[in-house]
């Protein structure tokens, strides 16, 4: 599965004014080329044809030197020195032209801007669907989960994490949910039914909760906190869903400490009726 990488959507678009600048480059030498012929075979013309009809056939013979489409007019000595020039000028531009569109469709850059883009596409059509922030060992079993019956969407900023949450064919968005906004709008925050934060930075945690219940007010927000005080504050601002961990870890350590053991059945040497 794809990934959306904000990181780079800033650089892709630094790469895209770029290539767009060295394609207009491009254009431009190829047309200056083809002028510069057109206007030196005129001038080398012997013929007593008028002006525009040197021109023109000098324009033919010069879109037929960089195209290589038709057939040339007929050439004096000097006019095919003068070639011999323009054809070497063509060549190099050539190899130059091929060298920049390999360098295009090779570059990194170019593959995760259209990896994006077609991300992009992917998250309109997401409805109701629920976010988890980190791909931790935690975040894993949340996700193990809610992947029976809601579609996920992992937010992960370490490249590791957010390759394995791909490989797993999980909708990914790298980038930190806790200090750029347009991570949680990819993840189509505004759309989403609920999100869990696994993160264990508590500030993270703290500002993750308040911007994404500012973006959805309706969002539920299951987020873990170190300790009640901690719990009210996330709550605070606006989360839904508090799990204070070394609560429910006691808890359970107690509950399993007073239920009774299950009684083992000894199934493997059946006593003999007599």
């Amino acid at each position: 599965m794809p990934i959306y990488r904000i990181a780079y959507v800033r650089r892709a678009q630094r790469d895209t004014h770029l290539r767009r600048a060295q394609l207009i480059r491009l254009i431009s030498l190829f047309t200056i080329t083809l002028a510069i012929t057109a206007l030196g075979l005129a001038a080398l013309d012997p013929s007593d044809a008028p002006w525009p009809d040197k021109l023109f056939n000098s324009l033919w013979n010069a879109t037929n030197l960089v195209t290589t489409l038709g057939d040339f007019t007929a050439f004096t000595p000097a006019q095919k020195v003068f070639m011999m020039g323009a054809s070497f000028s063509i060549m190099v531009l050539g190899g130059y032209a091929i060298t920049q569109t390999v360098n295009w469709l090779t570059n990194p850059i170019a593959a995760i801007n259209r990896e994006n883009h077609q991300m992009i596409r992917t998250f309109e059509t997401l409805r109701d669907h629920v976010i988890v922030i980190g791909y931790s060992p935690l975040g894993k079993l949340v996700t193990a989960r809610l992947m029976s019956d809601q579609n996920v969407v992992i937010i992960e900023k370490t490249d590791e994490l957010a390759n394995l949450a791909s490989e797993a064919g999980l909708l990914v968005v790298q980038g930190d949910a806790g200090t750029d906004d347009e991570v949680l709008t990819r993840a189509g925050i505004d759309s989403a039914r609920a999100l869990v934060v696994t993160s264990e930075a508590a500030d993270r945690k703290l500002a993750i909760t308040l911007m994404a219940h500012a973006r959805n007010a309706n969002l539920r927000i299951a987020v873990t906190a170190e300790d009640d005080s901690r719990g009210l504050l996330l709550r605070r601002a606006g989360a839904t869903d508090i799990v204070v961990a070394d609560d429910l870890i006691a808890n359970t350590l107690v509950g399993h400490l007073f239920t009774p053991p299950p009684v083992a059945h000894d199934n493997a040497h059946p006593k003999k009726l007599s």
